[in-house]
């Protein structure tokens, strides 16, 4: 056994090893789950990092519109740009532990209702001059302006007052939140200086790598920030980030080298990249969840009956078999699972119901015309497929679905969250708190099914409050009732986090809070040759 172990060992540490097939293994020679994950993290970091070379990550999900401004941050490519050049107050962990960046300590007082964020020393940044107490609490406040239109806004706007003294920022709340450090984690929430209100989109930050070059949808060029604060990150000379958006030309591109590291493996191609020995598939459940977003207050998804009708006309285990290749799991139409301490699991699982769809379909008293659902390929992973399953299922229950095809360059300014009825992602939060007040929320920005109702305001302001942790699931799971009843989300699916790296990467950490290591992939990881 002891040889055997040795091999997978150094396999690990060759990045010829995920994790999962690591404590597969060794679980099976008899190895306790706690003991194999122990080992696998000990022998993925056993070396050390490696300075220098250049690294390209090939990322889906970017466009010609994108932007530095990390407010708007939509997608999967403005998203990994915006935090390889900036940090926020604080990070979430791959063990969904809060972790201190710009700030280093963090406190509240015993109703969670006064929060105080002790500012690091010597932060500097790219363009000069070093992180105060008052660029934190003007970063914080340019979020707070419907203007910006952040996708922190339902997240900032709890914060009732903001002051500074020394080195410390104090925020009181409209009412208590306990989960508010994993709020202000948010990616849009970049610290910059004066908050980044006459240069939002500059790009200067604090992070690792500081931005030399961005073409928008193309490709945006980093260089390591020679006096970054922390040693642990910014191993490589140069970073890339380039669009690749096109699946196919993505794989491609791992496979010759070209790049060496993608997201969005499309689960067909998953066993014939692993038969590349140059290639490894990194794999990691988490929050993430595809989406079909209805807009509640246009017509005629103004109608519950019919909301409710489209709802039971997905066929779930269908597209996790057909679209997910099984790496993810069936949703419930509320955008919360298992990833979550508060989960409930009781509450009863949506199945496709043709004969139901169509009392719903009927009662709803729709005049038959084509029900139009927009998707493109970039939505998410199998988009297209997944619309035209939809499509499939709901026409079989006498619903007149129709799909139409949008191209994936403006996607994210031009039909998300601008037209009534398109396909979608979340990457999901680290809490529930986050999740509902980034999207669910009647004042959320990013509020991308119109939703308003006053009772899940309601408990969820009391949800943030309540300190008892079996209250606060109970009304967790009211809220999921109300959103998966009457809102106007369709969640089909949540999905695993299929990516790819080279064999040549060191450093790589299975994380389920986000994609490509939960956007940190560049910062984090190193060329081991």
């Amino acid at each position: 056994m002891s040889e055997q172990l040795d091999l997978m060992i150094a396999r690990v540490r060759k990045g010829r090893m995920t994790r999962r097939e690591f404590v597969g293994r060794t679980t099976a020679m008899g190895l306790s789950a706690g003991l194999a994950g122990a080992l696998f993290s000990k022998a993925a970091l056993a070396d050390e990092p490696i300075k220098g070379g250049v690294i390209r990550a090939g990322v889906a999900g970017g466009e010609s519109t994108n932007s530095l401004d990390p407010a708007l941050a939509a997608s999967d490519v403005p998203y990994m740009i915006n935090r390889t050049w900036g940090e926020t107050l604080v990070d979430v962990d791959a063990n969904g532990a809060v972790e201190m960046r710009v700030a280093e300590e963090v406190s509240s007082n015993a109703d969670a209702t006064e929060w105080k964020f002790k500012i690091r020393a010597g932060v500097e940044y790219h363009g000069g001059g070093t992180v105060t107490a008052d660029d934190v609490v003007a970063t914080l406040k340019r979020h707070t302006d419907e203007k910006s239109q952040s996708g922190a806004l339902g997240i900032v706007q709890g914060i009732s007052e903001m002051s500074v003294e020394g080195d410390m920022v104090t925020l009181k709340l409209a009412s208590a939140n306990a989960d508010l450090p994993f709020l202000i984690a948010d990616y849009h929430l970049n610290i910059q200086p004066g908050g980044g209100v006459d240069a939002p989109a500059a790009g200067n930050g604090t992070g690792a790598y500081k931005v030399v070059a961005s073409e928008p949808g193309v490709i945006t060029t980093f260089e390591r920030f020679a006096n970054y604060w922390d040693s642990s990150r910014g191993h490589a000379e140069t970073v890339e980030v380039l669009t690749i958006n096109d699946d196919t030309a993505r794989s491609a591109a791992i496979q010759a080298g070209q790049v060496h590291v993608i997201n969005r493996v499309d689960p067909k191609i998953v066993e014939a990249l692993k038969g590349d020995a140059g290639v490894v598939i990194e794999r990691a459940a988490g929050p993430g969840h595809y989406v079909f977003i209805m807009h509640v207050d246009k017509a005629p998804f103004d109608n519950n009956d019919l909301r409710m009708a489209l709802k039971l006309a997905v066929n779930r285990q269908e597209m996790v078999d057909k679209v997910l290749g099984g790496y993810g799991s069936r949703g419930n139409d509320f955008p919360i699972n298992a990833a979550y301490p508060m989960f409930d699991d009781s509450i009863e699982q949506r199945e496709y119901d043709a004969a139901a769809a169509a009392e719903y379909y009927a009662k709803s008293g729709h005049d038959g015309s084509p029900i139009i659902l927009k998707a493109a390929p970039g939505a998410f992973p199998g988009a297209v497929d997944a619309a035209n399953l939809f499509a499939s299922s709901a026409n079989a229950a006498g619903i007149p679905l129709q799909i139409q095809v949008e191209p994936d360059d403006g996607y994210w300014s031009n039909v998300w969250n601008v037209e009534p009825f398109c396909a979608s992602y979340w990457g999901g939060r680290p809490v529930q708190d986050q999740m509902y007040t980034t999207a669910y929320l009647s004042t959320a920005e990013w509020n991308d099914t119109k939703f308003k109702n006053a009772k899940f305001d309601e408990l969820l302001l009391a949800a943030r409050g309540e300190l008892d942790a079996a209250k606060r699931k109970g009304l967790y799971s009211e809220m999921a009732h109300i959103v998966r009843d009457e809102g106007g989300l369709i969640l089909p699916m949540f999905n695993d986090w299929v990516e790819s790296r080279r064999a040549e990467i060191g450093g790589w950490i299975a994380d389920p809070q986000g994609t490509l290591m939960n956007g940190t992939a560049l910062n984090k990881c190193w060329l081991t040759a």
